[in-house]
């Protein structure tokens, strides 16, 4: 397959720039991660956002996971929490572990939802951390599929589930872990997704 087509309005592409692109025009993507693909834009970018809630059919009090190549990008959104749970969490980064993290009163809440925490993660997929340093931002990050139905894990699946919706695919393999990253709270510890009793393929907590 050639490194670049369009079908439809639907830009397919392996190269981490013009898929950036799209994203910095306020476009919304399909991109690989960890485990499966992720549908995203610019975090900050509400209009965006609202396409990536409309997409998937995800009701907007679930809030939205970021994925980012270096916590500096999402700090500004995220209270101060002691330094022993701060290490705690940033101990499993880069990784596939999500932490939910109390957010300021700055953080928008389309991000939240109806939660006080973001879901945060410093991803160490290559193609995740690549598409976040071109945007110079992290990325929104929900599964790609209808809610209710299975990911996709390959730009096929997704074309063929979102024929006409996105901006762009990056057309490149996910990581090969066998199932979404943990979830846990940073502050209490609680695991909401995953955990000892039943973590990720390549869970390094």
């Amino acid at each position: 397959m050639a490194d670049e087509a369009t079908t439809g309005r639907v830009l397919l592409s392996a190269d981490i720039g013009t898929v950036a692109d799209r994203i910095c025009a306020g476009g919304v993507v399909a991109y690989p991660t960890e485990a499966v693909f992720g549908i995203g834009c610019r975090p900050a970018d509400a209009a965006a956002c609202e396409r990536v809630l409309e997409i998937k059919g995800r009701e907007s009090a679930k809030g939205l996971i970021l994925v980012t190549d270096d916590l500096a990008r999402v700090a500004f959104w995220l209270e101060p929490i002691p330094a022993q749970l701060q290490a705690r969490a940033e101990a499993t980064w880069p990784g596939p572990h999500t932490w939910l993290w109390p957010a300021r009163s700055s953080c928008p809440p389309w991000l939240r939802g109806s939660h006080t925490r973001l879901a945060v993660r410093v991803s160490a997929d290559p193609n995740v951390r690549a598409l976040c340093a071109a945007v110079g931002s992290a990325l929104v990050s929900t599964s790609a599929n209808r809610s209710g139905e299975a990911p996709c894990r390959d730009a096929a699946c997704v074309m063929n589930v979102f024929p006409s919706e996105l901006d762009a695919i990056l057309d490149r393999p996910c990581g090969g872990l066998g199932r979404p990253s943990t979830i846990r709270d940073v502050v209490s510890g609680e695991w909401v997704r995953g955990g000892p009793a039943n973590p990720p393929p390549g869970a390094n907590e």
